[in-house]
């Protein structure tokens, strides 16, 4: 019988490096790594009957090289996709493979609790928890058994890592947007929804008003259930006012949307008139009102790819022993520049 064929034969029968070839084959996308140079590889490695022999690995690590990733409401919800898809492309640079379990938002814990021993017998090295929002969640108990990290959710008390939006940051990033336009009278349509997004851009559009020397705490708020038809509503109290502002900054595109029919049927042209700025770039929003809408976009795809990379991290045991505690991970959320900010009339 020959001899197995092994990783350094691929190497040298395609003229590469042997961590090119991991890369090629465990399909690592952030490798850079030519179309040519990968079809070589795997050329070589179909010639020689090269394949790595995945349970022999897992014995001799004693892991499976799978993690499991638990997402609220993946169908409905194009958060979760951005999300999944970050958390599986890191997780391929590092050889492992995602498995994934829908639950729902409505779910009760029972059933969260399924999910994660579902993922559990299938002996997962490490789960990843997404919810479909920022907030925070009771963890389900199972996912003590194994390294954990929460996605887009915090569970204080659980001793887990997380990594979540900074939420705060954003909202001051928006409102410098309209200040540094020239605007002074700015106002904010809030969500009414007790989650910590509500609180963090709240003290943002307050802190960013006085950090530019203006009166944050005195600044209009407007709170509304956080769909266009709250933020018309709360555009219309807002705007119909005597001292009106000039900048609007919205909770949310979908309040903005609201709000950009509010100003229409007062007559009121953005940007000429309002400048108008959201949260979240739902792009089927953002971009498709008009004029297009300047917001501040959420780093799914970000935190997917960061939890994929620390739980790897976790699972190797490649963290220093002050990263392995709880930690929450604040990934900034970047302006997307649309047209819907110029300076005010006055």
């Amino acid at each position: 019988m020959g001899r197995n064929i092994g990783i350094k034969d691929v190497a040298l029968a395609a003229g590469v490096s042997v961590t090119t070839v991991s890369h090629v084959l465990n399909d690592a996308a952030y490798a850079r790594v030519s179309p040519e140079t990968r079809s070589k590889v795997r050329t070589a490695a179909e010639e020689l009957g090269y394949g790595p022999n995945r349970l022999a690995q897992a014995l001799r690590s004693r892991r499976s090289g799978i993690l499991g990733l638990v997402s609220e409401d993946i169908a409905t919800t194009p958060h979760a996709g951005r999300i999944i898809l970050g958390a599986d492309e890191a997780a391929r640079a590092r050889g492992y493979t995602l498995m994934v379990i829908n639950t729902f938002g409505t779910a009760s814990s029972t059933s969260r609790e399924a999910d994660v021993r579902a993922l559990l017998e299938r002996q997962v090295d490490g789960i990843l928890y997404a919810t479909m929002y920022h907030r925070t969640v009771h963890a389900p108990a199972g996912l003590a058994k194994v390294p954990a990290i929460l996605v887009d959710a915090v569970s204080p008390g659980h001793g887990l890592a997380s990594v979540v939006p900074d939420q705060y940051g954003g909202a001051r990033a928006a409102v410098d947007i309209l200040l540094s336009a020239g605007h002074t009278r700015i106002a904010y349509l809030n969500n009414t929804e007790d989650v910590p997004s509500t609180h963090g851009r709240l003290r943002g559009f307050r802190d960013a008003l006085t950090n530019a020397g203006l009166d944050g705490g005195a600044a209009p708020v407007e709170a509304a259930a956080p769909d266009a038809r709250g933020g018309y509503e709360a555009a219309c109290r807002i705007l119909a006012g005597s001292n009106p502002p000039s900048g609007l900054f919205c909770y949310n595109d979908r309040m903005a949307m609201g709000a950009y029919r509010a100003a229409a049927e007062l007559g009121l042209s953005i940007p000429a008139d309002l400048s108008v700025v959201g949260f979240d770039d739902q792009e089927l929003i953002a971009a498709g009102l008009y004029p297009g809408l300047t917001t501040v976009a959420l780093p799914h795809y970000g935190m997917g790819a960061w939890a994929a990379e620390r739980l790897v991290d976790m699972v190797e045991g490649k963290l220093p022993a002050e990263h392995t505690g709880p930690e929450a991970m604040l990934l900034p959320c970047p302006v997307v520049s649309r047209a819907s900010v110029a300076g005010p009339r006055d």
